[in-house]
């Protein structure tokens, strides 16, 4: 699918929206996608890719199946499920068990959002990139129409309102938890601490998602909080 393109913009939401009855299908998808959005940038076949706090590890299979070296960390065992990749570790993304600048892809998708200290965590992707490589990171910024995750849209309302009203709606806890594994970043805040590094050149600043202008939507402050659904950064790290 082209990207960016209301084609591609389509089949990915109607994929989010069966996420809960076909898992397996819409993380395919979303992992092809990625894997796309990365190769643009250059084949990862050979290349040594981390997965950072890739879940069920449908990232790491998708580069692995490109010819990549993919090496999943995930920091919540549960969230690795009964099947993970070979070779997946359960890691911290502030501390992860690797030498400095063994990556040529550095890759975290939708992770940052779940992420207290987004700094120090960025801080460590960068590290364990080697000079000159890719480091992807993507994430739902809190004022997107998903920035509550299961309780949104209704976290416009307030956080503690609309994991109330989930709960009441569907007679379970929510999985999420604000402040505790949901924190609340934005894209200007984002942007700003990005371009103030002197570790890495920001190659791409765009919404993930976005089907036209995905670039554009980005430099329009206030708007890009809302618009952007979903940021996605490609960064080079510096030599």
């Amino acid at each position: 699918m082209k990207d960016p393109s209301l084609r591609r913009s389509a089949t990915l939401f109607r994929a989010f929206l069966r996420e809960q009855r076909e898992p397996e299908r819409c993380y395919t998808l979303l992992a092809r996608d990625a894997a796309d959005q990365v190769e643009a940038y250059g084949p990862v076949e050979g290349r040594v890719v981390v997965d950072v706090g890739g879940g069920g590890g449908y990232f790491t299979e998708e580069f692995r199946r490109r010819g990549a070296q993919c090496f999943l960390f995930e920091p919540d065992p549960a969230e690795l499920g009964a099947g993970p990749p070979e070779g997946s570790v359960v890691a911290d993304g502030y501390l992860l068990p690797l030498a400095d600048g063994v990556a040529d892809v550095t890759f975290s998708s939708n992770v940052l959002e779940h992420v207290d200290d987004p700094q120090t965590f960025l801080s460590e992707l960068i590290r364990v990139t080697r000079p000159g490589g890719l480091i992807y990171v993507s994430f739902t910024n809190w004022l997107s129409p998903w920035g509550g995750h299961e309780w949104a849209p209704w976290h416009y309302l307030g956080a503690e309102r609309a994991r109330a009203r989930y709960e009441r709606r569907t007679g379970r806890p929510a999985k999420h938890t604000l402040g505790e594994n949901l924190f609340a970043h934005h894209v200007g805040a984002t942007l700003r601490q990005v371009r103030e590094r002197t570790d890495v050149d920001v190659v791409s600043a765009r919404s993930r998602y976005w089907p036209f202008l995905a670039g554009a939507i980005t430099k329009v402050p206030g708007v890009r909080e809302v618009a952007t659904w979903n940021l996605l950064l490609i960064l080079r790290r510096c030599p």
